[in-house]
């Protein structure tokens, strides 16, 4: 692991050697004339699509290190639209399983597998024996999903499971009462979005700033679990299969118990409404 610098707030949310070439992206042009990280750091204040609870002693760390006001907003996350919703597409067939029993694996729109990894995936969750909905894009230098999947993947869970590259509705499948564990690359929105679900969280981060949302879930505050990897980033199969496994199984009341928790947390009247406007006062008291 990096050595966290002086006055780091946590010993849990950080990143191994190997994982931290993927923020150096945040050195890179944004825009024109200017990095990331510049645009971010070099005006008057510092706004944060986050909440206090959840991060608060990191946000102060960041104001401390830059010597300027940290303004937080919650996610801000838009209340569900028509294309979030089950149609009846996904809700007929999700209706067909028992509560809490299908695996749904999403990657979100930008994140691309190479071609070996995904079919180490795949077929992780194929050894869970459970039933599954994954949608991913299709890995790099494959045209389509059915091109990458491993040789008789298909006859082995033919009715057992579905594994599409187009767009699902998240929202409205993480909501269904048949979804029991939610496979998870820790985006922004999926991170908050899992943490507002009901299911089970594995986390198969890939990029930088998925890592460290992954510290502060699983670590942290232990409300999911984190696939192994080895030093290259490479999961296998089998890890992926016990971790889901593991997630699910009654021994993971503290898990459930510590998620519960903090799905009421953020989904109580008026949360979301008071972090809006103490930040609209904040901006008018500038």
């Amino acid at each position: 692991m990096i050595k966290p610098p002086k006055g780091y707030p946590s010993s849990e949310v950080k990143l191994r050697e190997h994982e931290a070439g993927g923020l150096f992206s945040v050195f890179q042009e944004y825009g024109s004339g200017a990095t990331f990280f510049e645009r971010v750091t070099s005006g008057f204040a510092i706004s944060i699509r986050t909440c206090r609870e959840l991060e608060g002693p990191f946000c102060d760390y960041l104001s401390s290190q830059y010597n300027k006001p940290v303004y937080l907003t919650w996610p801000v996350l838009t209340e569900p639209s028509p294309k979030d919703r089950l149609d009846k597409k996904w809700a007929n067939w999700l209706q067909q399983y028992k509560l809490g029993s299908v695996l749904f694996c999403s990657f979100g729109s930008q994140l691309i597998l190479e071609k070996d990894q995904f079919q180490e995936l795949i077929l992780g969750i194929e050894l869970t024996n459970l039933p599954f909905l994954i949608a991913l894009k299709p890995p790099s230098g494959v045209k389509t999903i059915d091109e990458a999947l491993p040789e008789g993947f298909e006859e082995r869970t033919k009715g057992k499971g579905i594994v599409c590259g187009d767009f699902v509705p998240q929202i409205g499948i993480l909501s269904h009462s048949s979804i029991g564990c939610f496979v998870s690359h820790c985006g922004f929105g999926s991170m908050w979005e899992s943490l507002m679900s009901d299911c089970q969280v594995v986390l198969v981060p890939k990029l930088g700033d998925q890592i460290l949302n992954t510290r502060l879930l699983a670590n942290e505050l232990k409300v999911a679990l984190e696939v192994e990897r080895d030093e290259n980033g490479w999961f296998t199969k089998e890890n992926l299969c016990n971790i889901i496994k593991s997630v699910m199984d009654e021994g993971s009341e503290l898990i459930k118990k510590k998620h519960v928790k903090w799905k009421e947390t953020l989904t109580r009247p008026g949360f979301m409404s008071g972090y809006i406007e103490e930040f609209i006062n904040d901006l008018h008291n500038i």
